[in-house]
């Protein structure tokens, strides 16, 4: 036996004994990282030196970061299910929680965070440990997982939800995320540009990147439950992420510039300490002064790729200075008054925050102080630079106004420590102004061009530092259509820099995004059988491979093709756009190869114009709760409807009744088919779950092993009535939901998605 094999054991062994490990977990809900003291020296010597907590606070600051951060979630704004779902919140769930005790601590109800638009955020002081684990919760904890899934609500923390709503998002935005994953902020900006649920396609998108390849896929996972086609998740460094080219309107190549950034930087975190128990015991100064440069340099790249007019909302989940203050300070000393920043108190009524701070120290983790950039010994000036001081001048200090941004102490609302801030772009930055502009006569030789376009883009006249080298590698702003270095042929005798570098790409590589062409023979039957409206746009369409046939179609607003299609060489991009279409190979005899898709039909439902059903409560009741119900089980109006109706892909439609208060308030639309006899939903199980719970039906699971609750063996029994007057099953369950809720469908293009299946019934 080797030696890590025989310390394994001995562990074993060890965790085995009472106090061991098993034993802590089980030891009551608030057990576990038993091993890891919350107590720091350093980190309370550093923050109570610095005087970032109110005189008075510091021990109820202290006491906030050992308490475990309280379980918030947050309605899906723009589902117009919302309301729907906060109503069986309020009158439902949170009644039936609200007088329980676990391990003698009473479970308050469930408030609103005060700051957060229209109840659609809310707090309990319940910990995500409890909510897990405890029996009384389960009913609860089961709604939040399944409606999680779904899309339509999000668990994610107070603090988290506070960047997004300061960049006053509009549908027309053009908005990037340049650390995105995994991706709570990213749902928010998705959910904002669909504010108006009339819109399919609106104007504006969001460009989400991050920088792990891996941690790419847990942002697509986010994204894809709000099935949106405005969504392009990317792959880059965001300290050097390449800008875009775009077509503009006067059919020229310009630069893309963008609307909104949110730049949530990589931080040390030191605000998470409540929910990351590790980090208690791994805190440094060190962690500061490593990742400040890394913030800077993403810092100024957002700057630089924001339009004119356009807020970046800066944030970090660390209290520290150094990674807050300090960064902010170097960005606006930089763009010599290009950026200034915003004041944002009046934005979130409610929430409690502290100003920033104008004077800061640095200290190591050996505890040697520095006020000064001049107090540095020359041995420490490669871990300090000069740009983790406050500026010296008083005067360009206090015009900065470092007051306005904001940082929030995890004492005063029951939350994680947050620092955050909102910078406006006034004009183009220095280090891309002052560049001259030269321009290459056309050529024959050289690549196709606009006429007189700009091409090559020299080098700046002055030394760059830090960020600023990444901003001269681009075109000035003030030209925005000028083409990036290296796009065009170099010529002989022609000023230029070298050309660019093939882009290196590591991780899965992903299926090509091939978009079609609108003579694309995939479309004639498809628009014959749904009956599209002429404005269907047809060249939004794109599937994942080249040859063979095209398993599934997908789309992607306007906007976002253009920028795919300009940009293929530039950029890495994992996922985006929304399913509308499933090859069914069984439908090609009815008219059509093609299924629609549950998760695309908000996006397709305003161009189709045929194969709808109109049904009621009580039709979608029996269609999501049996499996193949005959059409005489569906109401008079319905059944008539499904009648002169032919076999294959159908929506089911169903509007509200305003003489009906307890029915849904909102419109709702699902995918189903029509079969030769039968009718049913292709609905995933989630969304099947949230519908029921929509209608009040209880849809409710016990633990594996014990069987159903009462109120779903109710369901069971109208599922085994429905098959045994059918007769007979068509699809299984899986096999109805391995089309529409295919757990791996983000990693892979078709490949992995696998072919359409044998959804005929009977």
């Amino acid at each position: 036996m080797g030696k890590r094999s025989r310390l394994r054991k001995k562990e074993h062994q060890n965790n085995s004994k009472p106090g061991g490990r098993d034993n802590r977990d089980n030891a009551g809900w608030g057990a576990g990282y038993a091993d890891i003291i919350k107590e720091n020296k350093l980190f309370e010597a550093y923050y109570q030196e610095l005087g970032l907590v109110p005189e008075g606070e510091f021990d109820q600051f202290m006491a906030a970061m050992r308490e475990p951060l309280p379980a918030t979630i947050r309605i899906t704004g723009y589902k117009s299910h919302a309301k729907e779902i906060l109503h069986c919140l309020k009158n439902k769930y949170f009644k039936e929680i609200q007088e329980v005790e676990i391990d003698g601590q009473k479970i308050e109800a469930p408030q609103p965070l005060s700051w957060y638009p229209d109840e659609l955020a809310w707090h309990t002081n319940m910990s995500r440990k409890i909510l897990r684990k405890s029996p009384l919760l389960e009913k609860f904890h089961q709604f939040l997982v399944s409606e999680t899934e779904s899309g339509n609500i999000s668990r994610q923390e107070a603090v988290s939800m506070i960047p997004p709503l300061l960049m006053k998002i509009e549908p027309h935005h053009k908005i990037l995320d340049m650390c995105a994953a995994p991706g709570s902020k990213t749902a928010q900006l998705i959910e904002m540009l669909h504010s108006d649920m009339d819109v399919p396609f609106p104007e504006g998108f969001v460009i989400a990147n991050d920088v792990d390849n891996k941690r790419c896929y847990l942002l697509v996972h986010q994204a894809k439950r709000l099935n949106s086609p405005c969504i392009m998740v990317v792959n880059h460094d965001a300290s050097c992420i390449p800008r875009l080219q775009i077509d503009t309107e006067d059919g020229q190549k310009g630069t893309l510039f963008y609307d909104r950034i949110l730049c949530d930087v990589p931080c040390s975190g030191d605000g998470t300490m409540r929910k990351n128990i590790d980090v208690w015991k791994k805190w440094t100064t060190s962690n500061s002064l490593h990742l400040h440069g890394l913030q800077i340099r993403i810092a100024v790249r957002g700057v630089e790729q924001l339009a004119v007019g356009g807020r970046m909302v800066y944030s970090t989940c660390s209290l520290n200075p150094i990674e807050d203050e300090a960064v902010i300070a170097t960005l606006l000393e930089k763009s010599e008054g290009a950026l200034e920043l915003a004041d944002a108190s009046v934005d979130l009524p409610g929430l409690k925050w502290m100003p920033g701070i104008t004077k800061w120290k640095l200290m190591t983790k050996e505890g040697q102080w520095y006020k000064d950039w001049s107090e540095v010994p020359v041995n420490r000036h490669t871990q300090i630079r000069p740009t983790m001081f406050p500026p010296t001048d008083t005067e360009k200090l206090a015009n900065m106004k470092l007051e306005r941004c904001m940082r929030i102490l995890p004492h005063h609302q029951n939350t994680g420590g947050f620092f955050v801030a909102v910078l406006v772009k006034k004009a183009p930055m220095p280090w891309n102004r002052r560049f001259p502009k030269l321009r290459k006569e056309q050529s024959s030789s050289s690549l196709p061009q606009p006429e007189d376009s700009p091409v090559g883009t020299p080098l700046p006249e002055t030394p760059l530092e830090d960020g600023e080298r990444d901003g001269g590698k681009e075109a000035g702003e003030d030209s925005p259509k000028e083409p990036e270095a290296g796009d065009q042929a170099k010529e002989p005798n022609v000023c230029g820099p070298p050309p660019n570098k093939k882009m290196k790409r590591h991780g899965f590589k992903e299926d090509p995004f091939v978009f079609l062409t609108e003579d694309d023979p995939v479309f004639p039957p498809i628009e014959s059988f749904y009956d599209l409206s002429p404005d269907f746009p047809k060249i939004n369409v794109l599937t994942r491979t080249h040859e063979g046939k095209k398993r599934h179609l997908y789309m992607v607003s306007k906007e976002l093709r253009n920028v795919m299609l300009n940009n293929s060489e530039r950029m890495k991009v994992i996922n985006t756009g929304v399913k509308v279409w499933s090859r069914n190979s069984d439908g090609e005899e009815f008219g059509c190869a093609f299924r629609l898709a549950q998760e695309g039909i908000y996006t397709l439902f305003p161009y189709i114009r045929s194969r709808m059903i109109t049904v009621s409560v009580e039709d979608i009741k029996i269609l999501l709760t049996q499996e193949n119900p005959y059409l005489s089980k569906l109401e008079e109006d319905a059944h008539q409807q499904a009648k002169k109706m032919g076999m294959g892909s159908i929506v089911l439609k169903y509007r509200p009744d305003k003489s009906n208060p307890d029915g849904p308030q909102c419109p709702i639309e699902l995918c189903g088919w029509r079969g030769k006899t039968s009718i049913r939903a292709f609905v995933p199980r989630n969304e099947r779950f949230h519908y029921l719970r929509m209608l009040g039906v209880e849809v409710f699971r016990d633990k594996q092993g014990q069987g159903p609750r009462e109120e779903e063996k109710e369901v069971k029994e109208e599922v085994k009535e429905g098959e045994t007057e059918n007769g007979n099953k068509d699809v299984s369950p899986k096999q109805e939901l391995r089309g529409e809720n295919r757990g791996d469908e983000h990693l892979k293009g078709d490949e992995r998605e696998g072919g359409g299946e044998n959804l005929t019934s009977t």
